[in-house]
């Protein structure tokens, strides 16, 4: 379960915030009109109604509480920039931020922004993922039930094989590949040795996968 303080509840925040919702995270959502909050407010964990504009009113959200800040302001670039800015300032732990162009990209980059989106229906489904998943890279939804990531691997098993961790048998885990640097093992066998930096792809059950970069150390 992850914090998350979500910043703008236009189209893309509202599909953001409903699927952090319906993985469990306690969602504090924030926009400046009153209509939208007060119909989305009992679905949250809190809601609030204020112009981030105004740096006094991010102050007061105790931004460093959160694991992670959204910021989704759907019609204005320079808010968007100078929220993300004052969100930094003020010790938010990881900021993402979204962009309609590649220069606005740049631009939150250059404010501090830790990550920078294009917004779509598959880019909230995905952002869910990663809010609530430690190291995932990417992912590929097969169905409703399974789908292919790409993750780190765990720090415990560094220096192990493949049968020493047992992914399968012990997290019903099946790797299909491991990225070492810029090399792919396609074929990885048992007595293949994890080393530090390694990814790995695996395929599985999506809830038992993002259970498991949540626990794995």
């Amino acid at each position: 379960m992850k914090s998350v303080l979500l910043i703008g509840m236009g189209q893309f925040g509202q599909l953001l915030g409903e699927k952090l919702i319906n993985m469990g995270d306690e969602v504090m959502i924030v926009d400046k009109d009153e209509d939208v909050i007060n119909v989305l407010a009992p679905k949250y964990t809190g809601a609030i109604i204020a112009n981030c504009m105004n740096a006094d009113n991010i102050r007061s959200l105790d931004v460093p509480s959160y694991d992670v800040c959204v910021v989704t302001i759907a019609d204005d670039f320079q808010s968007s920039l100078e929220i993300t800015s004052v969100l930094k300032d003020l010790g938010a732990k990881y900021v993402v931020s979204k962009a309609n162009t590649d220069v606005q990209r740049k631009f939150l980059f250059r404010v501090g922004a830790d990550e920078v989106i294009y917004p779509n229906r598959d880019m909230a489904e995905k952002l869910a993922v990663k809010i609530n998943s430690q190291k995932v890279y990417d992912y590929i939804e097969l169905d409703s039930e399974f789908s292919i990531f790409e993750i780190a691997v765990p720090t415990k098993w560094i220096g192990k094989t493949i049968m020493d961790a047992n992914p399968r048998a012990k997290y019903e885990l099946n790797i299909l590949t491991i990225k070492k640097g810029n090399k792919i093992m396609p074929t990885p066998t048992p007595n293949t040795i994890f080393e530090e930096g390694d990814k790995m792809v695996v395929f599985g059950n999506t809830e038992k996968i993002i259970a498991f970069t949540n626990t794995k150390k």
